[in-house]
């Protein structure tokens, strides 16, 4: 299943609302009929999600509706009302209509390549789209190492009882997820990709994806009080290949000359975070191997 061929990432390091138009143009792909925009709308408390004022001039050129699930742990987005309020706080009902899509329930998408998860259960109004634009915050997890592209749609289009079916590796659907006894590590990051095969299958080539790579705490945006940020931020990365995508955000946090990287860097070794990539990779769902693109000129004598 390996692809050879080198997949086409574009970057911008400055993140303001036109390079994120730039990015998206560049790739070639146009959203649409019904597009739905999944991103994170983050937990209540936690001030590093994606800004509005960055965000809403593509969602709102897309004519966009932003997509979340509920969460499989309690707090302020482990059902519909709560979520809704958290996302308005945040300010993102304020500039798109914002739908809870297992509010109504959750489908089965078959996965090809089962290892763990005989089938992804993901929000039942994720039928109601032609098209999805996963826009995601490229940052730290608490358990995952890095929440990037891949994580943004196997975990975040996944119905909270889908949530708790990734997490368990297929053993439960039980919500709020035993978080005391989940599965080794590697059953996690390959039930992820496993999941993310199936939404790709059913996408086909109606899906991109874009990264806001800033704020990059080790915690995501699903913690109510992350750790404090201590690396500078990274950029816009997109690609129509999301393993492309999320490999050449690890390796510009490898490969940046700020000292506060070292945090980052042990949260994702220390989950052995990557293996996600080989096993993603491995499932046929994209290459590690990758050409940046700059769409806008850089320092030449940046380390990325």
């Amino acid at each position: 299943m390996e692809n050879k061929t080198p997949s086409k990432v574009w970057f911008c390091p400055r993140i303001t609302a036109d390079n994120l138009m730039k990015v998206y143009s560049a790739m070639g792909r146009e959203a649409k009929g019904r597009v739905a925009v999944k991103l994170s709308t983050g937990e209540a408390g936690n001030p590093n999600h994606l800004s509005v004022d960055v965000i809403k001039k593509l969602v709102k050129a897309v004519d966009g509706t932003i997509v979340e699930c509920n969460t499989a742990y309690e707090g302020r987005r482990c059902n519909v009302p709560d979520h809704i309020q958290t996302a308005a706080e945040h300010g993102f009902t304020s500039i798109a209509e914002v739908d809870i899509m297992d509010g109504e329930g959750e489908i089965s998408l078959p996965v090809r390549h089962s290892r763990h998860i005989k089938e992804n259960l993901v929000g039942k109004n994720w039928e109601n789209y032609d098209f999805t634009i996963v826009l995601s915050h490229f940052k730290g997890h608490p358990m995952a190492g890095f929440g990037g592209a891949l994580k943004n749609v196997a975990i975040g289009m996944a119905s909270a009882a889908g949530k708790a079916n990734i997490h368990t590796g297929g053993a439960s659907t039980a919500v709020p997820v035993d978080w005391e006894n989940v599965p080794p590590q590697e059953v996690f990051l390959e039930s992820m990709a496993e999941a993310c095969e199936s939404v790709f299958d059913r996408a086909g080539d109606n899906i991109l994806y874009i990264s806001v790579a800033n704020n990059l705490s080790v915690d995501c945006d699903c913690v109510a009080e992350p750790e404090p940020i201590h690396m500078e931020d990274i950029g816009i990365l997109a690609s129509l290949d999301p393993v492309a995508l999320d490999r050449a955000c690890v390796d510009m946090v490898y490969n940046s000359p700020d000292p506060g990287k070292k945090h980052l860097i042990e949260r994702m070794e220390s989950r052995r975070a990557t293996h996600l990539l080989d096993y993603a990779e491995l499932l046929g769902l994209g290459t590690q191997k990758y050409e940046l693109v700059n769409v806008e000129p850089v320092d030449p004598n940046a380390a990325f």
